[in-house]
């Protein structure tokens, strides 16, 4: 497709969790001769005051924009939902529309707002489409009432992934109608010996030996020793396998292999790839540190979280 045959942009965010079919999107767009159509999520009362609101006439068209209200702003901001599509219930309980942050925008349009009409402003929903559409021109909405997160954070992205391995997941990779697929890598299966799993996602490539692993996700080439739990925690994995011998002389020297050492206790965690954790370590963060950073060993805490930063090693009996 030569650049003169596109009609239509769309721009999307990196850091969310979400399944749409982006042609209708598209298709909606075309039908009511938008310059901007803006993802929408309906949003009640108790969770609308965290997001940027818009307000819509009878056409789903925006023409009122107000970022995080509170108060008499947030009651402003109440719109008919059944308008996007909602039934009456539904519309009831969430009687606002909150941005997602993902835009069509008609080709022209864009490069006349980027290039002409606003040339000094650098934001797509604080600068940019709200201006358009004080403006006059036609900003409209599309609802989509499915799961959505913004995982933006270390909280928000620990607790979405976490998610995945519940029963049933509030987000499920295996739709039959649109999978979400991982990148091939031609592993082989996990290996897991005499270990009690509930509730977790474990990654091809990897081999647990005689421990509890609960609500988490353990990644492509994770080696797990025995005795070791692991609970409401995420192993990034490996991008590597270490063999027998190379662990001997690690081990022989004082090293740390690639992996969880066996006896090693891990919740409330993400450990980033590569890491390397001893034997017997326990990181929980059981006093309930907030934040905090320990650059030079790898180590942070935010939200509660206890990160292991890629690459890092744990000596063995460490306690976080």
């Amino acid at each position: 497709m030569k650049n003169k045959d596109v009609t239509d942009i769309i721009i999307l965010s990196g850091d969310h969790l979400y399944r749409m079919d982006y042609m209708a999107f598209v298709a909606k767009h075309r039908e009511v001769g938008a310059d901007i159509t803006i993802g929408c999520l309906p949003m009640d009362g108790e969770r609308a005051s965290d997001f940027g609101l818009m307000k819509i006439d009878d056409t789903g068209k925006i023409f009122e924009f107000a970022e995080k209200p509170e108060g008499d702003a947030l009651l402003g901001m109440r719109v008919d939902t059944t308008v996007l599509g909602l039934d009456a219930e539904t519309a009831k309980e969430k009687p606002y529309i909150a941005s997602m942050g993902i835009y069509v925008f008609k080709k022209s349009s864009l490069v006349d707002l980027l290039n002409s009409a606003y040339p000094d402003d650098n934001d797509f929903g604080s600068e940019i489409i709200p201006r358009a559409a004080n403006d006059g021109r036609h900003v409209q909405a599309y609802l989509f009432n499915d799961y959505w997160e913004d995982i933006g954070t270390i909280k928000s992205f620990f607790e979405a992934n976490l998610n995945l391995a519940k029963n049933p997941p509030q987000f499920e990779f295996y739709d039959a109608k649109a999978p979400i697929y991982t990148s091939p890598r031609f592993l082989p299966p996990a290996k897991i010996v005499k270990c009690h799993v509930k509730d977790a996602i474990i990654s091809h490539g990897c081999s647990l030996a005689d421990c509890t692993v609960e609500d988490a996700i353990v990644g492509l080439r994770s080696q797990v020793g025995s005795k070791c739990v692991i609970k409401h925690a995420m192993i990034i994995g490996a991008d590597y396998y270490e063999s027998d011998e190379d662990k001997a002389k690690l081990l022989e020297t004082g090293g740390v292999p690639v992996g969880i050492g066996a006896g090693s206790v891990i919740s409330n965690a993400i450990i980033d790839k590569n890491a390397r954790i001893g034997k017997n370590c326990v990181i929980t963060n059981e006093k309930g540190v907030q934040d905090f950073v320990d650059e030079e060993n790898g180590v942070y805490i935010r939200s509660g979280i206890v990160v292991i930063l890629r690459n890092a090693t744990i000596p063995d009996g460490t306690t976080i």
